[in-house]
């Protein structure tokens, strides 16, 4: 159990219990410390208040955050479509509506169940039990190129070089729109969505430096057949700086016009190619994923 102390400052006197808790601690969401206001968690001047209470300038709102309960992981006989596999990693071509790893409510049939029946015993650990070989991820609805790291020693070497930008990561993905200019660079910091929690958002003032290149492949009916760079690999980055030059991805729930016209499973977004210092023989490698079906389809109904 931890236990955090908050003591209220004059800016936020009035705001409701669990809204005022969602902002002074913005690692969850507001339903979260919901749930812990009704389970008697959270005390207003060692008082139990309900989830409305209007909090005032100088209470002290007490916090008793229960340790996770520990899920097991099984794993799961899902087949895999393996790229490249060696002794220290695999590279998977993740498939349209797959989680990466466990949360709730995806306890099951998740890439990291999949890992774990095909590598064993023989996955980093460093990301812990639910993440087992993850170093990084991709959307649920994004397909293409991952890499799964099989011991500790890779995984801090791909680590690295993700968080010092020199992994190699080109998209592809159809638009919504056509350009003028058949290149360009979106750059804006992305951060947290202030009030909902499901999205991110361009935001100057907590938002991670993030860039995009795109270059248009194909001009279509309404739509491009786009290319995309990364510089940067932000949560949604692609998806939140195309919706905000006007140009979201086809079938992208969050940030999407909300019409689906030809009924697509999510954003159309594929990681096309992942390039790396392999962290045993010290030598550039490039793997690319073939592009979906569906994309396809796509790009030619809109020719």
């Amino acid at each position: 159990m931890e236990r955090k102390l908050f003591t209220v400052e004059e800016e936020y006197a009035g705001e409701r219990l669990d809204k005022y808790l969602s902002i002074a601690l913005p690692l969850q969401s507001r339903s979260f410390y919901q749930r812990l206001i009704k389970d008697n968690y959270v005390l207003v001047n060692d008082n139990l208040e309900k989830a409305n209470y209007r909090i005032e300038n100088g209470d002290v709102i007490t916090l008793d955050i229960p340790d996770p309960v520990q899920v097991q992981i099984r794993p799961e006989n899902i087949p895999l479509d393996i790229l490249y596999e060696d002794s220290d990693l695999l590279i998977v071509n993740k498939p349209k509506n797959m989680v990466v790893h466990p949360a709730v409510g995806h306890y099951t049939g998740t890439l990291v169940n999949a890992i774990l029946y095909h590598c064993q015993d023989s996955l980093s650990g460093i990301n812990g039990e639910i993440r087992p070989g993850i170093v990084h991820r991709i959307d649920k609805d994004t397909t293409g190129s991952l890499i799964i790291c099989k011991n500790d020693e890779a995984h801090v070497k791909i680590a690295e070089q993700i968080k010092a930008h020199t992994v190699t990561r080109k998209y592809v993905g159809v638009v919504a729109g056509n350009f003028h200019d058949l290149s360009g660079t979106v750059e804006g910091p992305i951060g947290r969505h202030p009030n909902d929690r499901k999205r991110m958002t361009i935001n100057e003032k907590n938002g991670k430096d993030a860039i995009t290149h795109y270059r248009v492949l194909e001009s279509l009916k309404g739509a491009s057949y786009m290319e995309f760079e990364l510089e940067t690999g932000r949560t949604h980055q692609i998806r939140v700086h195309m919706a905000s030059i006007s140009h979201p991805l086809l079938g992208d729930p969050l940030y999407g016009s909300g019409k689906n016209p030809y009924h697509l499973e999510g954003q159309a977004l594929h990681a096309k190619t992942i390039g790396f210092i392999h962290p045993t023989t010290g030598e550039y490698m490039e793997v690319s994923a073939p592009i979906p079906l569906y994309m396809e389809e796509l790009v030619r109904k809109l020719r």
